[in-house]
């Protein structure tokens, strides 16, 4: 426990012992911590890497215009990366543009004049070749407009592709292009992550390996946060030297600046049993960052640092100095108490936990 936690405890204890002078009292519930056996932990440290990451590359050729990132900046998915310069292919839409405005109007009139000469030569006022005439007249401005407008269709999803944008949010790790430079088709721009979505490996020895279950949520330390991580594999093709398997996690972060490699730890069962004393998992709280358990001694909470040493179950398996078996441990109230602070039991549970 380091100088600056000893001091916040101090502090914090003294301004509680003031509030109980005040004769607040705190409703509680309690169970019995009793003996029992269960599978103790081992810590383990791991590699975090990201799960997504992608090379940015480009789907036309051309001079690079404009570029709006550098290495380490933050983006968001759709956000402009590069602009290629487009003007010829804006010319080209606008002769596209006029071609079909152009075919547009033939259509029309050539469909005026199908309609009028079927009239006609269903009266038999005019040749049937003349009708013949003004429907291929009128099929051919149809087929004109077609494909005007489908090369009009062409050049703006050409024009779509001279914009490079990021595929998804993340943070840009690698710049592989400079301004006014010429981009091939399939000439790589970026390397972008997504710093949120992140795969924690760890290689684990097969003792281990053997108590986990897919789709298990375990407490994973990532640059001093905790995070929740979830098992989605255990590879079985380990390593013949140390015997070890790796096992792939999966967890999500938001505001959390994680790198690529720094360290990640987690706790892992052993398939072995031991005795140890075991409460209610939510008997155990975060207070000053320890793991604390508040036990009730003359109607009075003693809050008891503790360190987790297993689970079972709902239960946590937990050493702590001055834990004894048949010590009524509060369960469930404990957010709002405070050490030394006077405590009322509602509810003390004797049977033995699940």
């Amino acid at each position: 426990m380091n100088k600056k936690i000893i001091i916040s405890l101090f502090l914090f204890i003294a301004t509680v012992s003031n509030l109980n002078a005040a004769g607040k009292v705190a409703l509680v519930n309690t169970n019995i911590i009793k003996m029992s056996e269960v599978n103790p932990l081992q810590e383990f440290i791991g590699t975090v890497t990201f799960d997504k990451k992608s090379k940015i590359a480009s789907e036309s050729s051309g001079v690079a215009k404009d570029i709006n990132f550098e290495v380490g900046k933050r983006v968001k998915k759709g956000d402009v990366l590069v602009s290629i310069d487009s003007d010829i292919l804006n010319a080209q839409i606008n002769a596209a543009n006029s071609s079909v405005n152009m075919y547009s109007v033939q259509l029309e009139n050539a469909k005026k004049n199908f309609l009028r000469y079927q009239a006609l030569v269903a009266k038999n006022s005019i040749a049937q070749k003349v009708f013949d005439d003004a429907k291929v007249e009128y099929d051919v401005a149809n087929e004109n407009l077609i494909s005007s407008k489908a090369k009009l269709n062409e050049l703006k999803i050409q024009k779509a592709k001279k914009t490079i944008t990021a595929p998804y949010s993340g943070v840009i790790v690698e710049k592989n292009i400079n301004l006014k430079e010429w981009l091939n088709v399939g000439s790589t721009v970026a390397t972008i992550v997504n710093t949120k979505e992140l795969e924690l490996v760890f290689n684990l020895p097969l003792t281990f390996v053997d108590g986990l279950k897919k789709g298990d949520i375990y407490d994973a330390q990532i640059a001093e946060q905790i995070v929740k991580a979830k098992l989605y594999a255990a590879i079985p093709s380990g390593d013949k030297l140390t015997r070890t398997f790796p096992v792939r996690f999966k967890a999500n972060v938001d505001d959390i600046f994680i790198f690529d490699g720094a360290e990640a730890k987690l706790k892992f069962a052993k398939n072995a049993k031991t005795k140890a004393l075991v409460i209610n998992r939510d008997a155990v709280i975060k207070r000053f960052n320890m793991d604390v358990v508040f036990a009730v001694v003359n109607d009075k909470a003693v809050m008891i640092p503790v360190q987790v040493i297993g689970f079972l179950g709902t239960n946590a398996a937990i050493a702590g100095k001055g834990l004894v078996e048949g010590m009524n441990i509060v369960v469930k109230g404990n957010e709002r108490i405070f050490p030394d602070m006077a405590v009322k039991i509602l509810d003390n549970s004797k049977e033995k936990q699940d």
